[in-house]
């Protein structure tokens, strides 16, 4: 045993790390890109997973997820795609993290009333991880699609001047 670390006991490390799954990267990548399609025609499946380079099959179970949790509309027919099903500035970054991914949350024991954990109020490292966990839904929760879209828009008018 290393001298420098403290005894196992003292340190509530679990399973349970927040990370954005390959499906939470592209339902923020297909919301996003119905944000900026917004108010404009609907959008194909095919025309979106060229777009955000996706696989379309696997695009198809990330946007019907997010139909399910009412973040987006979709219509049939020969004009059918998708839609957003609230205005862009109503969906943060957030929202869909958290319905797809679960919780915004660094490690399992800054959950509130968890007991798992022998040590969890003589942890050192608790107090850390439920900062990270505040400060990170503080960011995704304050981000709306809208935000995201005019950035993207700004980001796509750049000039480019070469001689």
């Amino acid at each position: 045993m290393n001298p420098a670390l403290p005894n196992k006991s003292w340190i509530c490390i679990r399973k349970g790390w927040m990370k954005i799954t390959y499906k939470g990267d592209y339902a923020l990548k297909a919301v996003l890109d119905l944000a900026l399609h917004y108010g404009q025609e609907l959008v194909t499946v095919h025309d979106m997973a060229e777009r955000i380079d996706a696989p379309i099959k696997f695009l198809e179970q990330v946007l019907l997820s997010l139909r399910n949790g009412g973040f987006i509309e979709s219509r049939r027919g020969k004009v059918g795609g998708y839609l957003l099903s609230k205005s862009p500035d109503k969906i943060t970054v957030g929202d869909v993290v958290r319905f797809i991914d679960g919780p915004i949350e660094p490690i399992s024991c800054v959950k509130q009333g968890y007991s798992d954990c022998k040590d969890v109020y003589r942890c050192v490292f608790r107090n850390i991880w439920q900062k990270v966990a505040s400060a990170t839904s503080d960011i995704v929760d304050n981000v709306t699609f809208e935000d995201l879209a005019s950035q993207a828009n700004s980001a796509s008018q750049v000039l480019v001047y070469s001689i």
